[in-house]
């Protein structure tokens, strides 16, 4: 009887220290600007979700594309849905894969990672390494990262009569903090 409840005092106790394994986010930001000659368009939304696994240095991330707000117009957020992201048919945005770098997640700090992974918007999927920054602190993991996406790459058209106001490289910006799960 004593032997049980010292084994369940020490599994508790040492519980308390055991890192968790999965960070997740259900409101991280996401940005883009499209820089055309004749338009600039800036969107955001605070809808990114996404999982952590510290013990594989797994990661999957998704935004639904309709949860992006900030365009110029109300028809101008409806051609984005309707004319190239189709979002009825492609809901979301997907990133998903491995950081490269070994990071030890039990020392707050600051990291410069690599992820690489598929990143699949408009139903296309690229093999992507996104160099991003990682930090862990006192209450979860934050990664911040900025980079581009060619509408080329993932057959979105750009029509000739928009050709001057809408950019073929897209710039995106990511902040989202992780918690533990």
């Amino acid at each position: 009887m004593h032997y049980a409840r010292l084994l369940m005092v020490l599994f508790i106790c040492c519980s308390a220290f055991v890192q968790p394994l999965i960070y997740t986010s259900n409101n991280g930001l996401v940005s883009f600007r499209s820089e055309a000659p004749f338009e600039l368009i800036n969107a955001s939304s605070k809808e990114l979700k996404g999982a952590l696994d510290l013990s594989k240095n797994n990661f999957a991330f998704r935004i639904r594309i309709r949860s992006f707000e900030g365009f110029n117009s109300p028809l101008q957020k409806e051609h984005f849905n309707e004319n190239y992201m189709e979002s009825e048919k492609f809901p979301e945005a997907v990133f998903n894969g491995k950081i490269i770098e070994t990071i030890d997640y039990s020392k707050k700090g600051k990291y410069s990672i690599r992820a690489k992974g598929k990143l699949i918007i408009h139903g296309v999927e690229q093999e992507r390494i996104i160099k991003s920054d990682l930090e862990v602190t006192e209450k979860g993991i934050r990664i911040i990262s900025q980079f581009s996406v060619l509408l080329s790459d993932h057959a979105i058209p750009i029509p000739r009569v928009v050709k001057e106001k809408l950019a073929n490289e897209i710039n995106v910006s990511i902040n989202t903090e992780l918690y533990a799960k």
